[in-house]
């Protein structure tokens, strides 16, 4: 579905004229205003919830990486209470 053309948009425009009337026609086109700024505004708030979502599971798993690397055993952990120079024996 292509972009209207001049003349789409004047058969349009008279159809409403037709339906609606000239009274009418105005207050139809700034509801019509308003509805649009509204989804617009909605699409925008809901894009930009994704985008945080996103985000912070990318942090999360971030994290987890982190936490997942720095965790050290009770095996490690009594390795060094019992030789306490730090020598690791293999």
């Amino acid at each position: 579905m292509g972009s209207l053309g001049m003349q789409e948009i004047v058969i349009i425009f008279v159809l409403a004229l037709l339906i609606f009337g000239p009274r009418k026609l105005p207050e139809l086109g700034k509801t019509l205003g308003k509805g649009l700024a509204e989804f617009k505004k909605a699409s925008n708030e809901l894009k930009q919830t994704w985008e945080d979502e996103v985000r912070m599971d990318k942090e999360k798993e971030a994290m987890a990486e982190i936490f997942k690397d720095s965790t050290v055993t009770t095996s490690e952990v009594l390795g060094d209470v019992n030789d306490p120079s730090g020598s690791k024996e293999n």
